[in-house]
Order: C-alpha cells, then sequence, then structure tokens
C-alpha cells in the first residue's frame, strides 16, 4: 500500500475523505462513532478494502502512514538492482524459449522487457477498461449490494455501458454512484508519479 496513492473512506453511503493514506486515516478517526456504521477505507487503485491501525494519538497515526514510515514496514528487497527498481524473480521457460531469448540482442533480461513492454501497449486500454472494471466492482460490492439495481449496474459495467450504468445508478446516493463511475473510468489514474531515485 502506497501512503501517497489516494484511498477513499466511507461511513455508510457518505464520503468521509479521499486522498493520501496519511489524510483518510485521520478523516477515519475523527469521524469514528460507536453508535454508527464502522467507516471502510478502500485503495482508489485497486478498490479493494484497506484495514488501517489507528491505535494512539493523531500524532502517531499519522507518523504511521507517512512515506517514510510506510517503506520502513515493506519487506527488504533481494537480489535485483533495487535502486533502478529492477526485481528479480524466477521465470520458468522451455529450453528453445531460453535460446531464443539468449540469442536476443542485450540478452534474456533485455529481450523480456522489450515484450514485456510491446504487450502492455498492445493491449493497453484493454487492460485499463478491465482494472477500471475491476476496482469499481470492488467499491460497488461493499456499498451498494443491497441496493435496487445492483445486479444489473454490475452487468452493465462488465459491459462496458456506462451510460446504462449511471442510468440505473441514478437512485443510489451521490458519493457511491459518483465514486464508482470516477473509478469504472479506464482514464482514471490513482498511481501517484514515482520519485526519481
Amino acid at each position: 500500500m502506497h501512503p501517497n496513492a489516494p484511498h477513499t473512506a466511507f461511513a455508510g453511503t457518505r464520503r468521509l475523505a479521499s486522498g493520501p493514506l496519511r489524510e483518510v486515516a485521520l478523516a477515519v478517526l475523527q469521524a469514528q462513532d460507536p453508535q454508527g456504521p464502522m467507516p471502510l477505507v478502500f485503495s482508489d487503485a485497486t478498490g479493494r478494502q484497506v484495514e488501517l491501525d489507528l491505535r494512539g494519538s493523531e500524532q502517531e497515526i499519522l507518523a504511521r502512514y507517512t512515506p517514510a514510515a510506510c517503506e520502513d514496514a515493506a519487506p527488504a528487497r533481494g537480489r535485483g538492482r533495487p535502486k533502478l527498481g529492477v526485481v528479480a524473480r524466477e521465470v520458468t521457460l522451455l529450453p528453445e524459449h531460453w535460446e531464443w531469448l539468449a540469442a536476443q540482442p542485450g540478452g534474456a533480461s533485455v529481450a523480456l522487457r522489450k515484450l514485456v513492454h510491446e504487450a502492455r501497449r498492445a493491449g493497453s486500454h484493454r487492460h485499463r477498461a478491465r482494472q477500471a472494471q475491476e476496482r469499481a466492482y470492488h467499491v460497488m460490492a461493499a456499498l451498494a449490494g443491497d441496493l435496487p439495481g445492483f445486479e444489473e449496474a454490475g452487468r452493465a459495467l462488465f459491459a462496458s455501458d456506462r451510460e446504462r450504468l449511471a442510468s440505473l445508478m441514478a437512485p443510489w446516493p451521490a458519493d457511491v454512484r459518483d465514486h464508482v463511475l470516477r473509478l469504472a473510468d479506464p482514464d482514471f489514474d490513482p498511481v501517484p508519479p514515482r520519485k526519481p531515485t
């Protein structure tokens, strides 16, 4: 979980806050009500729920979700070139695949990176659209699973019928409807830019 990546918190169907994790965590802490629903926090990148550690004072919570604290809590990196963002992992291929890769200019690593970049470019819109559908559905299921028209709205979402989706969600609470439509947009980019190293 990247602390600067946008997250959104809801209390029931009311949006509490959107923004970096530390701001959302503080808003959730301040909005907690023993009589009301427990606020839910979602990653805008994946639509999945995020569990927050809200123990301690406001300063302790803010410190816990600063970029430096989250990086310190991240697992140690293994082999590779961490400063360049390169991570070593195992790849299993048939012998003829390894032979072909070894014969490519720059070797196997360069050839694999080029193949990945080409595949991402070729399927980037389709991939972004699928990611958008999935993240929107995660939030929609958690917040609107019992609202009228939920199943039909899910079908419209996965059919990429944005007009029908908006129409089916029209009677829903505005905060839920607006957030789901925002996440369903393939052009919405929830990933913060990487800092140069």
